[in-house]
């Protein structure tokens, strides 16, 4: 797999793709939580919505070889090989990669504005060095443009484009820029919200310390999303004002606010989360409705193994959240990933007879002479 074979419209995108999974090469982590230096980095985010936070390195070096056979990993390993020939850089050293979703409130008209969106990378490499390889591959498909202190590369989407002229939610993703950061953080998404990210390592407009506490809520995660699809809502849909006319807030909760989180013992998955229901007693009314609806949700779903995992999450109210944990085993997650690695087969019963059946004389139509 190399970077010249990637589609022409999503190269920026392809290459941090590229050089996330390419961690499986580095050497078994030894890091339970993240380092202060990610949790620095992660405090100089802008504002977001909903975040979610990953460690590349220990999803790929601890969880990975106890879910994939072992030949799987050695295929990943060659291609990986590849990858980081074609980028020219060592794509081993990315240590956390962050997706934030920003919402914004209604334009003058009262049309809805799409949310924003933000990737931002960080590790042990050259940002900047990166941006250059990249550079060198757009060519003439890009262009430059200065925004503080800083130079961001902007490319158009032609795809996306095209079907913006019909669909103006689309609007907002027309335009794809990156830029670095720091030596070591780069950061791609929408160019309204990548300027943001500027602004924010500089100091101005960074995430809200109780965004970033709720996304760390378990330092051991894997994987970890936190969000506040409340606020997301009444910004998007004027209960806060539009951007030229702004609205105090009339309702000051935290409901709806949640967290999930994926992390790793010995011998299971965990999975971890809560929703903020403001007060006990909303708590218990949600966690009732939930355990109503998601038992015949799950006898609904055809795969055994799929069904497994999901009666193993228990729900209960605690204060005024509803918390859901889960055990999996890693035997139970390796069994349901190689079972959608394998290739489909083709259905012989179909097109072939069944062994040893009789087959069905066919019956003759006499035609008659006029």
């Amino acid at each position: 797999m190399y970077v010249a074979q990637i589609k022409l419209s999503l190269p920026l995108v392809a290459v941090l793709l590229l050089a996330t999974v390419a961690q499986a090469q580095t050497t078994q982590s030894t890091h339970a939580s993240p380092s202060q230096s990610v949790v620095t980095s992660l405090a100089s985010l802008p504002e977001a919505d909903t975040i979610l936070f990953s460690s590349p390195q220990r999803i790929l070096n601890e969880a990975a070889p106890k879910v994939m056979a072992a030949a799987d990993v050695a295929k990943m390993r060659t291609d990986f090989a590849d990858i980081k020939k074609a980028v020219g850089i060592d794509p081993a050293s990315i240590e956390y990669i962050a997706i934030a979703v920003r919402f914004h409130k209604p334009s003058a008209d009262l049309s809805f504005v799409p949310p924003d969106l933000l990737v931002v990378v960080g590790g042990d490499f050259s940002a900047d060095s990166l941006l250059a390889t990249a550079g060198v591959y757009l060519q003439d498909r890009s262009h430059t443009e200065n925004y503080g202190s800083k130079t961001l590369t902007i490319m158009t989407i032609d795809p996306i484009a095209e079907a913006a002229k019909k669909n103006p939610l689309l609007k907002s993703f027309v335009e794809v820029g990156a830029v670095a950061l720091n030596a070591n953080t780069l950061a791609v998404g929408t160019v309204g919200y990548l300027k943001a990210s500027v602004d924010a390592a500089a100091g101005n407009g960074r995430i809200s310390s109780a965004a970033l506490n709720s996304l760390l809520r378990d330092p051991n995660a894997l994987v970890s999303v936190a969000g506040s699809p409340l606020t997301a809502f009444a910004k998007s849909f004027g209960l806060l004002g539009t951007e030229t006319t702004p609205r105090e807030s009339r309702c000051d909760t935290r409901f709806g606010d949640f967290y999930a989180a994926i992390t790793m013992d010995g011998t299971n998955f965990n999975l971890r989360g809560a929703m903020n229901a403001d007060n006990p007693d909303t708590a218990k009314i949600i966690n009732g409705l939930l355990a109503s609806v998601l038992q015949p949700a799950i006898d609904a779903i055809p795969d055994k193994d799929a069904q497994t995992v999901l009666k193993a999450i228990r729900m209960l109210p605690k204060e005024n959240e509803v918390v859901w944990e889960a055990d999996v085993p890693q035997e139970t997650v390796a069994k349901l990933i190689r079972e959608q690695m394998k290739p489909k087969k083709e259905e012989d019963a179909v097109s072939s007879p069944v062994k040893g059946a009789t087959p069905k004389p066919k019956r003759r139509v006499r035609r008659r002479t006029k």
